[in-house]
C-alpha cells in the first residue's frame, strides 16, 4: 500500500512543488491550505504536470486544532511536511504577534494530531535564519545557533525545538493510552528560488514580493518600476549579501529522501537535523546580474537602504544530507533564473 503524506501549505510555492515531487515518487498526497497566501494557481499547475484530478485537497487553517484533528481522523497519515506559516521577515519585525501566533499554534496543532493518532512522521520546515548572524561559513548542523535576527527566525528555532521535545517525550509511548511516538526530521533549507520547468507552477507572492527573485522578474516584465537592492555597504567582494540560492526542484526532491528515510525506518536517530542549500555563496548583485545575462534583459534596479532582520552572509555545508539522505542539489544558477523567467512570462500569457 502506498504512504500516504499531508503536505500543510501544499497550495503554495514550495508545497506545489514538493507535491509533483512525491507524486513522482509514488507517495499519495494530501493537500491542506487556508489559502492566505495563495491561490488555487500552483494546486491546478500540479494536477496538470502530475495528470492526477483526484488529488485530495482540504481547505482549513491549521491554527484551528479541531480541523487538523479531523484531517488526521479522515486520512491514514503516514508522514506529514508543515509548510503552513507566514514567511516574511520584514513583516514579521512588524508585527511580531501575527508570526508567533499563527506559526506556533499551527505546528503545535500539527503534533498534537500526529501524536494522537497512530503516530506519524513529521518533516519540518525550518529555515537559515536559525543560524542568525553565524560567526563561521558555511554553516552545518552543528553550527550553534545565535539569537534570531527576527521574530520569523525565532518561530523556526522554536518550532525546532518544540519537535525535538515532542520527539523525546513521545518516544516511550505504545498507543496504548491513545498516544504515539512521533519521529521528525528539520530541514534547513536556505534561499528557494526558480520554477518547475514545465513553467505550470512557481513563486506567486500576493502584493510586494518578499523574496528577491520574483522581485526581479515583475521587474524584468514591466510590473514593477524598478527593483531596490537593500544595501551595497556589507562588507562583502561587492557590497551586498551573501546567500546560498537553492533551486525549488532541488529543495522539494530532498523533502522527497527525508520523507523516505522516515518511513522505511531509515532514521539514525528519532530527530535529525540536514541543511540544504547549494552550499555555493552568490551575491545579491551577482544573482541579479546573472539573470541578466541568462534571460537576455537589462533590469532597471537602484540600490536603497538595508532592511531590518538581514544577515550579511549565510550558506551552507550540505555534506551530511548529500551522504545521509543521499541528495545533492544539480540544477545550475543559469537553469534556476531561466526558469523563473519562463514562469513570469507564463502568468503573463495566462492573465
Amino acid at each position: 500500500m502506498k504512504k500516504r503524506v499531508l503536505v500543510s501549505g501544499g497550495a503554495g510555492y514550495i508545497g506545489s512543488h514538493v507535491t509533483v515531487e512525491l507524486i513522482a515518487a509514488g507517495y499519495e498526497v494530501v493537500v491542506a491550505d487556508n489559502m492566505s497566501n495563495c491561490d488555487m494557481t500552483c494546486f491546478e499547475g500540479v494536477k496538470k504536470i502530475t495528470g492526477r484530478d483526484d488529488i485530495p485537497f482540504e481547505k482549513i487553517d491549521c491554527c484551528d486544532s479541531a480541523a487538523v484533528d479531523k484531517l488526521f481522523s479522515d486520512y491514514a497519515i503516514d508522514a506529514v511536511i508543515h509548510f503552513a506559516a507566514f514567511k516574511a521577515v520584514g513583516e514579521s519585525v512588524a508585527e511580531p504577534l501575527k508570526y508567533y501566533r499563527n506559526n506556533l499554534l499551527s505546528f503545535l496543532n500539527i503534533l498534537e494530531a500526529a501524536k494522537s493518532h497512530s503516530g506519524c512522521n513529521v518533516l519540518f520546515s525550518s529555515s537559515a535564519t536559525v543560524y542568525g548572524e553565524a560567526e563561521t561559513l558555511p554553516v552545518t548542523e552543528s553550527t550553534p545557533r545565535m539569537p534570531a535576527t527576527s521574530p520569523y527566525g525565532n518561530t523556526k528555532q522554536m518550532s525546532e525545538d518544540i519537535l525535538r521535545d515532542v520527539v523525546f517525550a513521545t518516544a516511550k509511548y505504545d498507543g496504548k493510552d491513545g498516544q504515539w511516538p512521533v519521529k521528525g526530521i528539520a530541514l534547513r533549507y536556505f534561499n528557494p528560488m526558480g520554477a518547475h520547468p514545465s513553467a505550470l507552477i512557481g513563486e506567486l507572492p500576493r502584493g510586494v514580493p518578499n523574496n528577491l527573485v520574483p522581485f526581479i522578474t515583475q521587474t524584468a516584465i514591466g510590473k514593477r518600476e524598478c527593483l531596490s537592492i537593500f544595501g551595497n555597504d556589507y562588507p562583502t567582494a561587492d557590497g551586498t549579501c551573501l546567500r546560498d540560492y537553492i533551486d525549488v526542484v532541488d529543495l522539494a526532491k530532498a523533502h522527497v529522501a527525508a520523507v523516505s528515510r522516515m518511513v522505511e525506518g531509515k532514521m539514525k536517530e528519532d530527530y535529525e537535523i540536514f541543511n540544504i542549500g547549494t552550499g555555493r555563496p552568490v551575491s545579491v548583485y551577482e544573482l541579479v546580474t546573472a539573470f541578466e545575462k541568462v534571460n537576455g534583459l537589462k533590469l532597471n534596479y537602484k540600490f536603497a537602504p538595508r532592511r531590518p532582520g538581514d544577515v550579511v552572509a549565510i550558506w551552507a555545508d550540505t555534506s551530511l544530507a548529500n551522504k545521509e539522505l543521499g541528495w545533492k542539489a544539480e540544477r545550475t544558477l543559469e537553469q534556476t533564473l531561466a526558469s523563473a523567467w519562463a514562469w513570469e512570462k507564463h502568468l503573463a500569457e495566462n492573465a
